[in-house]
């Protein structure tokens, strides 16, 4: 899996120097993407609303 950096800088005035990521390319078409964190395994989810849920 590589990672995509966005090319333009988020609306919310993150600083360049973090990570950045476009949710509907990391959730694919099916908008859904699993991340782990210390051995925990985290479901990313986009919403028929487009909105993202985060859960364990």
């Amino acid at each position: 899996m590589t990672t995509t950096t966005r090319q333009n800088p988020p609306r919310t005035g993150a600083p360049e120097d973090v990570a950045s990521y476009d949710a509907r390319e990391l959730t694919g078409e099916l908008g859904q993407a699993y991340l782990t964190l210390d051995g925990q395994l985290y479901t990313l989810r986009i919403t028929r609303a487009g909105k993202l849920i985060l859960t364990k």
